[in-house]
């Protein structure tokens, strides 16, 4: 069970050592502790992605287009405007949704329960090299046009947003996936250690969040129910969108599957970096709905992928 399940353990033991050692939380930013393990996360991420058969997908622009619309244009847009409607009371819960929803799709999750559905790995791949790549680019200019538009007193530094993803997420993915041929080799006895050390890095971005802001959580107490309950609603209505808007643009149900699942999910660690680089000081709890998401997404995306897989095996039998 502690091997099953030792993640969502840690997070609540992460979340306790916060409210117990508040302290703590300076004391990883002073010594950059999740900077580098950010870069090392990344750096890891590109020597273990497998991108030749990435390639083929990429003759499909109709899944292009819509992978981008969806993750990285619409899903941070109705975030926002959702969460600005149920969470109004709340700012800094209200620019966490919009933080988490301008981030790009995760990189292992969505993959390993697109291949527990039966779906298009292949594809599951595209869309996260894709949106990941393409995210550096769309996250400051997404943030400061929605923020705009909704007359928000805040103007975020562009080209310093850009270069700071760029190196502390594009630079080690790129070298990682440089180095990836003459280390391939040597990997596969230490894909799950290195999945355990991504993993810890996101337990590491919860005890600095919470242990930030604890004072913050426990004055507003109760309300985390109604996050909770939004972001559940929240995903449920990407799961649902993308879900048609694979159907629309003509996806098998192996393609769907990866679409669905892999477009609705969010990455943890680069919405940490925009909070801790842009929003810690003025939005002390931004970082919680993103928290909350990635919870909410690894539990029900578990049981939608269980679902797909087993249509997807009745069809093919």
């Amino acid at each position: 069970m502690i091997k099953k399940y030792w993640f969502f353990m840690g997070m609540a033991i992460m979340a306790a050592l916060a409210f117990a050692l508040p302290g703590i939380g300076p004391v990883i930013k002073q010594y950059n502790v999740l900077n580098i393990g950010i870069f090392l996360a990344f750096l890891l991420t590109g020597l273990s992605l497998e991108t030749s058969t990435v390639l083929d997908q990429l003759k499909d622009v109709k899944v292009l287009a819509a992978a981008l619309f969806s993750s990285l244009i619409f899903f941070p847009a109705a975030a926002f405007y959702a969460a600005r409607f149920f969470l109004s009371a709340w700012p800094d819960f209200v620019m966490g949704a919009l933080i988490i929803g301008a981030a790009p799709v995760t990189v292992a999750s969505g993959t390993v329960m697109t291949a527990m559905a039966g779906g298009n790995v292949p594809l599951s791949l595209f869309i996260c090299v894709l949106g990941n790549f393409a995210a550096i680019f769309t996250i400051p200019f997404m943030l400061n046009l929605i923020l705009a538009v909704d007359n928000a007193a805040m103007e975020l530094p562009i080209l310093q947003m850009l270069a700071g993803l760029t190196f502390k997420v594009l630079l080690p993915t790129i070298i990682g996936q440089v180095l990836r041929p003459r280390v391939k080799h040597l990997l596969p006895p230490h894909k799950a250690k290195m999945s355990i050390f991504n993993q810890c890095i996101v337990l590491l971005i919860i005890l600095n969040a919470v242990a930030s802001s604890a004072d913050s959580i426990l004055d507003v107490g109760p309300v985390l129910f109604l996050v909770l309950s939004f972001m559940i609603g929240l995903h449920v209505f990407m799961l649902v969108f993308n879900y048609y808007l694979g159907r629309i643009i003509g996806l098998d149900l192996p393609s769907i599957a990866a679409f669905t699942i892999h477009t609705s999910q969010k990455t943890l660690t680069v919405s940490y970096l925009v909070w801790a680089g842009y929003f810690a000081v003025a939005y002390p709890m931004a970082l919680i709905p993103a928290i909350v998401y990635h919870l909410t997404q690894m539990i029900m995306d578990t049981l939608v992928a269980h679902r797909f897989g087993r249509v997807i095996r009745r069809r093919s039998s």
